[in-house]
């Protein structure tokens, strides 16, 4: 089977992510995995070489079927879009706020154009995209506009232990008025479509409990009598594997030992602490629900370590490696 072609936008010019992509793409597994090309800039991809003590010879294309595919090579769709001798590393700038908007934008359209299969990203600053004036605050954002997708699926994973959220980015309050029976059958439905495009054939579901010990029937909290209960009462009878709700202090040990093949988390921390404990580094975002796959390295820009060559391309190396593993069955269920 022919490898699949990933594109990697490489992030904020004035953070980490040019290290960790001439890190990861120096990494001879990685190339084993998947034919890989980036986009960015290449001075200052090369500047990230001399620091990073790292040797890769860059080949410039136009388009991934002009790449070559070998160890020790960076394939490079190069935008030229960074003036080396203004830039800052480690501060917040609207150059490479801009930069790094270019590059997802120009990856997108290589995966809405069939050129690439999966979309990896690396890390953007949300500051120097509003110094920029771009109008999102992230890539989930900004893809979705590029891709008119609306209300996408995040799904952790970090080893065999995989999480989807029912909610991300809001308050606490907002996420437990948001546990409804009706976002709940919808979300169960989201998911189990989401695992069968990713491969897995007969999913095995968990609710995690939004209350103390799932509410106690209703001591701690209605939300699962009132909501929790009757979704997944619902899904199963429409023949979906899933059970809930079960204590989030116990259900992310259940799926991580095989029992689930995910956890439906009901907020944002719940879904969070739990695949960080298990692997900070190894913990990544996977968006479900676009034209594309799309995988993530799940940190930040490291504004603090840029330019000092001590960013870990671990990160980066697993969402290259979960993109290649599901890349095939993604492209069969399109």
């Amino acid at each position: 089977m022919d490898k699949p072609i990933l594109v990697i936008p490489m992030g904020d010019a004035a953070g980490i992510g040019p290290e960790i992509t001439v890190k990861a793409l120096a990494n001879k597994a990685v190339n084993e995995m998947a034919h890989l090309v980036v986009v960015g800039d290449r001075q200052v991809l090369k500047q990230a070489l001399r620091y990073s003590q790292v040797e890769l010879t860059i080949n410039c294309i136009n388009e991934p079927r002009e790449g070559n595919f070998f160890p020790g090579v960076l394939n490079l769709i190069d935008l030229g879009n960074i003036e080396l001798s203004q830039l800052k590393l480690g501060a917040v700038q609207a150059m490479t706020g801009k930069a790094a908007y270019e590059y997802i934008e120009v990856a997108t359209r290589l995966c809405l154009d069939k050129k690439a299969q999966v979309l990896v990203t690396t890390a953007i600053n949300k500051e120097s995209l509003q110094a920029a004036k771009v109008p999102y605050i992230g890539h989930t954002e900004i893809i979705g506009a590029l891709t008119g997708t609306k209300n996408p699926l995040t799904l952790f994973q970090v080893h065999n232990l995989r999480v989807f959220f029912l909610s991300r980015h809001v308050s606490l309050r907002q996420a437990c008025d948001l546990v409804t029976q009706e976002n709940l059958a919808a979300f169960i439905d989201q998911s189990v479509i989401a695992l069968k495009r990713l491969g897995v054939t007969n999913p095995r579901l968990a609710v995690a409990g939004l209350n103390p010990h799932s509410g106690e029937h209703g001591l701690f909290g209605r939300e699962e009598v009132e909501a929790v209960i009757p979704a997944v009462a619902a899904a199963r009878r429409a023949g979906i594997d899933v059970e809930g709700p079960i204590g989030a202090d116990s259900v992310f040990h259940l799926a991580l030992k095989g029992k689930y093949d995910a956890v439906l988390s009901l907020y944002h921390d719940q879904g969070h602490i739990a695949t960080k404990m298990v692997d900070f580094e190894k913990t990544i975002s996977i968006t479900i629900g676009m034209p594309f796959l799309r995988t993530s390295v799940d940190h930040g820009t490291a504004l603090d370590i840029a330019g000092k060559g001590l960013a870990s391309p671990v990160s980066l190396i697993e969402a290259i490696r979960l993109g290649a593993l599901y890349a095939p069955f993604f492209k069969q269920s399109q």
